[in-house]
């Protein structure tokens, strides 16, 4: 990739892997409605005024939105307003860093949404062994957070994953003609607007501290509003599928930001546990390259070669934010 990409891909890596450290500040003085309700809000503000833009430019998006407000809801509810809520409730319980390994796991649930949904793509003895080896590191995960009331708060991140896993196959079967800009700006208001009444219910009687307050802002501003502004870029720059190899490098900055800021415990258990889910969504999306993939090499290739994701691996195979129409988390 050029500088540029590889500037674009450290921050993308950065800016996706830091909301579960924000969220966990933040749920410690405001409720989940309010952490929800102001993240979507901001970056709602901050993007709708260019979706307009990019609307009046482009011509006739604005009723390919209207026309597609079915898929639109549904993808809403499964990629940011139910997610965020279950997320936010969990990280009352869970450390931050445990959150973002669980997430971890969206490529392995994609790919079973995937076979469940319809989807006709054979499962190789590869793909299955990474299916096998990503659940494990999945259970040595959780597993020790399952009793003393954490289970639950386990339950809602998992959902959380099935929620990140099952959007995109909507993204890719009925809104594959909706542009990206102003259907995330739609998606952030509509979730905006749901959590609305939830968040005056809960408000603060008093004014959070500068700590949370700014977690609040950082949600809405950097890691939703400008993340998904430089995602936009680093699609442009380097392609979908290398661009999207930033997905699998964001667990692993959740976890250093939990440790640092924090203090969360890192153990034997997170390093192995996350050692097994990685290598798993690596072989569980893997794909086998055939002869109609030669062509798209030399422009995926960077200077180590090709990077070990699928280049053919279709839409609903993706991870959970392998579609660009797929909003910042």
């Amino acid at each position: 990739m050029s500088r540029k990409g590889w500037i674009l891909f450290a921050a993308m890596c950065l800016l996706w892997g830091i909301p579960y450290l924000f969220i966990k500040v933040a749920v410690e003085e405001v409720s989940v409605p309010v952490v929800v309700f102001a993240r979507t809000m901001i970056g709602a503000v901050l993007l709708l005024p260019l979706a307009l833009h990019s609307a009046r430019k482009g011509g006739g998006q604005l009723g390919t939105l209207r026309r597609h407000w079915r898929p639109l809801v549904a993808f809403a509810a499964l990629e940011i307003i139910v997610p965020w809520g279950l997320l936010s409730a969990a990280e009352q319980k869970l450390p931050s860093s445990l959150a973002g390994l669980l997430i971890a796991a969206v490529p392995i649930i994609s790919v079973v949404t995937a076979r469940l949904a319809g989807g006709s793509e054979r499962l190789s003895p590869r793909r299955w062994a990474g299916l096998v080896i990503g659940l494990a590191g999945v259970v040595v995960l959780a597993a020790p957070d399952l009793g003393g009331g954490s289970g639950l708060a386990v339950a809602e991140v998992l959902l959380v994953a099935l929620g990140y896993a099952t959007a995109p196959l909507i993204a890719a079967r009925k809104l594959a003609d909706v542009p990206a800009l102003p259907m995330t700006a739609a998606c952030l208001s509509l979730g905006a607007l749901v959590w609305l009444p939830a968040a005056i219910v809960t408000w603060p009687h008093r004014v959070p501290s500068g700590r949370a307050l700014g977690a609040l802002v950082a949600l809405g501003v950097i890691c939703t509003a400008f993340a998904f502004i430089v995602f936009l870029a680093l699609i442009r720059e380097a392609g979908t599928s290398r661009a999207m190899v930033f997905t699998y490098v964001n667990p692993a900055v959740a976890v250093a930001a939990g440790v640092l800021f924090l203090s969360e415990p890192f153990t034997v258990t997170i390093a192995a546990s996350f050692a097994l889910i990685l290598a798993g969504s690596l072989l569980a999306t893997w794909t086998a390259r055939g002869p109609a993939d030669s062509a798209g090499l030399a422009d995926l290739a960077g200077p180590a070669g090709p990077v070990p994701v699928s280049r053919r691996r279709p839409p609903r195979l993706r991870s959970r934010s392998s579609d660009p129409a797929s909003p910042a988390r």
